[in-house]
């Protein structure tokens, strides 16, 4: 997760604009996922693509919502990799009892 904070740190930082600001970054990450939840309605829903349509995959869209997601961090001076260490703690430990766990259905 560092690694790619800083590929992506690097990768900005090579701008005079650099990060753009918070908010601007929420638009941005709202308008990726949006674009990802077009893709997944056409692959998985009943939203056929328009033969005129752009082809574009679920991977590439969920890729440009983790740049934005790890741009809109490191604006902040979010480490990533103790943010997800903290929600999996919380979900191994909050909810570590909150699904049925795939041993104990074979039961």
């Amino acid at each position: 997760m560092r690694s790619m904070q800083k590929e992506v740190d690097d990768y900005i930082g090579q701008f005079k604009e650099g990060y753009f600001s918070p908010l601007a970054m929420m638009a941005r990450l709202t308008e990726e996922l949006g674009e990802l939840a077009r893709e997944v309605n056409h692959y998985y829903g009943e939203k056929p693509k328009k033969s005129t349509e752009e082809e574009k995959t679920i991977e590439e869209e969920l890729g440009d919502v983790l740049f934005v997601a790890i741009c809109l961090a490191n604006s902040l001076d979010i480490d990533l990799q103790i943010a997800h260490d903290r929600v999996m703690n919380k979900f191994q430990t909050r909810d570590k009892d909150r699904w049925t766990k795939i041993e104990e259905e074979q039961q």
